[in-house]
Order: C-alpha cells, then sequence, then structure tokens
C-alpha cells in the first residue's frame, strides 16, 4: 500500500517531521558524551561503563535497524514510526531518572530499540511521499544533512544542558519533541506498507546480535578482565561462531536478513568498510575529546561542548559541498579527501599533551570535522551504485548498521585504550589508531569507485535481479551456491 496523493506543502511537513524526529536521535547518539564525565562523578562509573552508556545505545541500534525496517514494511510505516517515537521518549525518561549505571545502561539500550524504528522508517516515509525522482533525491539530501549537522550539534547541546542544569537533561529534552513529533505524525505523516513485505529472519538476526555484542564486549572488557580470561575467549570464540553461522546459514534462506551477494559488488564492500571506519573515528573522537577536554584540561561541560564548535561547522559546510562534488564529479573526490583530512585531524592530535593550545586544538577539530562531513553523502551512494532498484533500501539499512556498529567499536577501542593507564600516553596510540581509520577510509575510497569496481559492482548488479526472476519460474538461481 502506497502513500496517498499529497501537496507540494504537505510533502515539505511531512519531510520536517521525519528531520525533527530523526535529528533526536542523531543528537543522542553524541549529546550524551559531553555528560559523560558528570555520570561518572555521580554514579560512581568507571571508565568501562561509560564505554557501555555509549555502545549500549549504538550497538542495539545497528543490531536492530534492518528488522525495524522489515517491520515497517509489514505492519505501516506509520504505525511503526509513531511506537518508536513513544518508546524513544519513555526511555529517555527513565534514563534521566536512572539510580545507578547499570540502570542507565539498560535504559540506553531500550531508547535504542525506539530509536532503531525512526531511522530507516523515516526514510521509508520520505520514499512513499515523495514519489518525483528528483524531488526525492532533494528530500533525501536534507533529511542525510540533518543527521550529520544534529550529531556533530550534539555535544554543543549537551554542554549548554550539563552546565546550565544537570546531565539528566540531556534526556529530559528529548520528551517534549518525541511528544510533539508523535502528534505531528499522527496529524498529517499518509500510512504506507510495502507491497511485499520481506520475510523474517530470526536465526539472521540473533546471529548478528549475538557477532555484534560479542566483538564489543571483548573490546570494553578485554583491557579490564584481562585478554587471556576465559569470559573474554568465550565472546572471541563466540564471535567466531556467529560469523561463521553468517556465512553458512544466510546463503540458504530465501530471504536473508543480510543477503552477502551484496559483498560482491566492491563498491558496496568499500562503502561499508569505508562507513566503519570513519564511524570508528567519529565515535572515539568524541568519547576521547569529551573526556580529554573536562577530565585532563578541566574544562566545564559548556566550555567543552563550545570547543567542538569547529568540527559541527566544519562537517556542516562539507557536507553540502560533498553532496555537489557527488553530483558533478562523483563519489571519489569528496571519499578520498575526506579520508585524507579525517587522517590528517587524527593524526595532529597524536602529540597533543595536557598543555596544548587551544587554537591547535581547535585547527585540528575544524579538519576532523571537514573529513567527516566530506565522506558522509557518498558513502550511501556509493553502496548502492549497480544493485536493482529493489534492493536499495536493504543494501541502505545495511550502510547503517555499519556506522552504528562503527560507532560502538570506535568507543570500545579507544576506551579500552585509555581506560587502565595515563590518558595523555595512551591517547597518543588512540590517536593514531583513529589516524589509521581516516587512512583505511582514503584507500578503499580511490579503490571501490575505480572503474574495475564500478564494472564488477555492475555485473553482480545483473546477477541480483536475475536471481529473484529465476527463484520465481522454480529455478535455481545460478549464483546461489556461493552466497544467496
Amino acid at each position: 500500500m502506497s502513500a496517498p496523493t499529497t501537496t507540494p506543502v504537505h510533502r515539505r511537513l511531512v519531510l520536517a517531521i521525519c528531520c525533527l524526529s530523526v535529528g533526536v536521535t542523531g543528537i543522542d547518539l553524541t549529546i550524551v558524551n559531553v555528560a559523560l564525565p558528570s555520570i561518572g562523578r555521580d554514579l560512581h562509573a568507571s571508565v568501562s561503563a561509560l564505554q557501555w552508556t555509549v555502545d549500549a545505545y549504538s550497538l542495539v541500534m545497528a543490531c536492530l535497524l534492518l528488522l525495524s525496517g522489515s517491520m515497517a514494511d509489514r505492519f505501516g510505516r506509520k504505525r511503526i514510526f509513531q511506537l518508536g517515537l513513544a518508546l524513544f521518549s519513555l526511555s529517555s525518561v527513565v534514563c534521566a531518572l536512572a539510580p545507578s549505571v547499570g540502570w542507565l545502561i539498560a535504559f540506553r539500550s531500550l531508547q535504542a530499540v525506539g530509536g532503531s524504528m525512526l531511522n530507516p522508517v523515516a526514510m521509508s516515509i520520505i520514499v512513499s511521499v515523495f514519489t518525483d525522482r528528483r524531488e526525492r533525491a532533494r528530500a533525501v539530501g536534507v533529511w542525510a544533512s540533518v543527521i550529520g549537522i544534529t550529531i556533530a550539534a550534539g555535544p554543543v547541546l549537551g554542554g549548554v544542558l550539563v552546565s546550565g542544569i544537570a546531565w539528566q537533561s540531556v534526556f529530559w529534552v528529548n520528551v517534549p519533541i518525541g511528544i510533539a513529533a508523535i502528534a505531528l505524525t499522527q496529524r498529517f505523516v499518509p500510512e504506507s506498507r510495502a507491497a511485499r513485505a520481506r520475510a523474517f529472519d530470526p536465526v539472521g538476526q540473533a546471529l548478528i546480535i549475538v557477532l555484534f555484542a560479542s566483538i564489543i564486549a571483548a573490546t570494553i572488557e578485554g583491557p579490564r578482565l584481562g585478554w587471556t580470561d576465559p569470559r573474554i575467549a568465550g565472546l572471541v570464540a563466540l564471535a567466531v561462531l556467529a560469523l561463521t553461522g553468517i556465512l553458512v546459514v544466510e546463503p540458504r534462506r530465501s530471504e536473508p536478513l543480510i543477503d552477502l551477494r551484496f559483498f560482491r559488488s566492491p563498491p558496496f564492500s568499500g562503502a561499508n568498510t569505508i562507513s566503519v571506519a570513519m564511524s570508528a573515528c567519529l565515535g572515539g573522537f568524541f568519547f576521547l575529546t569529551t573526556l580529554y577536554l573536562q577530565d585532563v584540561r578541566h574544562f566545564s561541560p559548556l566550555r567543552a561542548g563550545l570547543m567542538i564548535i569547529p568540527l559541527a561547522v566544519g562537517q556542516a559546510v562539507a557536507a553540502n559541498l560533498s553532496g555537489r562534488l557527488v553530483a558533478s564529479r562523483g563519489a571519489r573526490l569528496p571519499l578520498t579527501l575526506g579520508g585524507a583530512l579525517l587522517a590528517t585531524g587524527a593524526f595532529l592530535l597524536v602529540p597533543v599533551t595536557g598543555h596544548t593550545g587551544s587554537g591547535y586544538l581547535l585547527a585540528a577539530y575544524a579538519i576532523f570535522g571537514l573529513g567527516a562531513g566530506l565522506v558522509s553523502p557518498p558513502v550511501t551512494t556509493t553502496a548502492v551504485s549497480g544493485l536493482p532498484p529493489d534492493q536499495v533500501g536493504v543494501a541502505g539499512a545495511l550502510a547503517a548498521s555499519a556506522r552504528q556498529f562503527g560507532i560502538s567499536i570506535g568507543v570500545a577501542v579507544t576506551g579500552s585504550i585509555v581506560g587502565s593507564a595515563d590518558f595523555i600516553a595512551a591517547g597518543h596510540v588512540a590517536w593514531a589508531i583513529l589516524g589509521a581509520c581516516g587512512l583505511v577510509a582514503l584507500t578503499l575510497g580511490f579503490i571501490s569507485t575505480s572503474s574495475w569496481a564500478r564494472a564488477a559492482a555492475a555485473r553482480n548488479g545483473e546477477r541480483l535481479a536475475v536471481a529473484p526472476i529465476a527463484e520465481s519460474e522454480g529455478l535455481r538461481s545460478p549464483v546461489r551456491p556461493m552466497g544467496g
């Protein structure tokens, strides 16, 4: 069932509602970072507990994005969107009231369940309402830029709220926005659902959760428990088993949660790896910078948030420029230039000490923000290049999951490095690792946009388009044995 015909004003209003709703989830990815030192003091939380406070949100989001998108296609996008808003708002209330860090982590996980129902569903609503191809492209561009801007603005808003009120306010701010969004959605957003919803894949969903959770848990808890601890070894073994299960079980399902044939496309594989690397840079940046500015430099939350403004401005400016570059010259230039700037910004922060000048920090933050802004827009475009139109939504959701997992792994790795050692000395290593992630984005940006990669993607797209036809005629897909 598709959305009914709407007027241009109505379509723009629907876009504004979707942007408002997903903007809250974008802010929530980073706003909590500024509150971490205050949360640590009030709730007596360790560094690993603070890592879980951030990672519980992004990890659950990464695990459930595909499932939430499938539920919306089956049960109605408006219905699932409102459910997500209600759950996100309610969990924000209990986060603010959390009596201990353990409860806060649990409530953050619940908050992410609601958040997972917003981003992919908002994209589906926009696509169903904006039927004109050109209008749809502009609408998706606006939607994507709002997410990027709100992620960058989160630390600034968090600094204002934590300094002026308390750390609980970073959660209370979500509640009135969520209530307003629910009411506006009920009034103006039309209901729609897919003509043919994808079948549920509970086995694939369980394997993804086990894989992501065991990797993050081992990375966070390894330094505290010791890398030879049987519990860490068990988590590593669990991750290996889950990955093996995905490689063995998913290709044999008619509608797998993750179609492994997508990964035969070099642009898709490269873009997802770039997405993980870029998001790891951002997640690690916000985690390290927040602790450095407040715990090492003893800046107030407000001043710490204001220090990150150059990153927010750089990201917003570069994202706008990147969209224009993708339209006029393709994805290669923004991907490679963005990766180079990410690496440069991170490497500039390697020698930082407890007395580094603010001007130097602001310049490095701005360069880092320019890099993140350039890389973000072309990632999804590159991921879906060469894929059949009916596969684009699933591929886009996979790219979004990769971004969320990247944030989790960035926080997990950098937090593990600085959590059990002198922050400044360990920070040199952490920033170097983030710089290496920027170099990965640079290298893969060049490879995944090459003529060889485009040709391979086109061939893979043809096979993906032919396979459903063969299956509908009762034939075995020619690519089935190797991945689908």
